[in-house]
């Protein structure tokens, strides 16, 4: 029985990854993971406190682990945290063992998407710290999502429904499952 590939999604926070992810594994019959979801349930901790306790560094060698555990799996559509690229073995995990999904997003987009959820590490309260904060991150990171994605879609103002069918329609004329 052939197994199916893996679905790996990255991109900026707010873009998406976690809310189609589910979708996408559920239309797929797929298992879901998302990364800090699994980090949080392994340390018992939220990545906040993480962050706010050990620092960002310790924070992406936890997740590079995690990233290598979960890229090892088998017919799995895997939510990557933002700031996962930013490890070349974690980069690599991506690159070798599934197909690869960059979910970009407007900086505006990701404003107002980060704004509704709270549990941002690297957010603060100011929109205008965060607005240029987004900027720093999207010239640093922007450039290491291309590299590795074999598929890129603008999730900025798109409906769920709309991104899943591009997925979809992308992936069906690869044969992909």
């Amino acid at each position: 029985m052939k197994k199916k590939k893996n679905i790996f999604l990255v991109g900026p926070m707010g873009a998406g990854k976690s809310t189609i992810g589910r979708f996408l594994a559920k239309q797929l019959n797929m298992k879901f993971y998302d990364s800090d979801i699994e980090i949080e349930r392994k340390a018992g901790a939220n990545i906040d406190w993480i962050f706010d306790v050990e620092g960002e560094s310790k924070f992406r060698i936890r997740e590079e682990k995690m990233i290598n555990k979960l890229t090892n799996k088998f017919g799995v559509v895997l939510a990557t945290g933002g700031g996962s690229i930013l490890s070349l073995k974690s980069r690599n995990f991506l690159i070798n063992r599934g197909f690869v999904i960059y979910l970009r997003t407007s900086i505006d987009e990701q404003l107002i998407r980060t704004n509704i959820d709270k549990n941002r590490p690297l957010l603060s309260n100011n929109i205008n710290k965060n607005k240029k904060l987004l900027s720093q991150l999207f010239k640093i990171r922007d450039p290491l999502y291309r590299s590795i994605s074999n598929f890129i879609v603008d999730t900025s103002n798109k409906k769920v429904k709309f991104i899943l069918s591009k997925i979809l329609s992308y992936i069906s004329n690869l044969n992909f499952i």
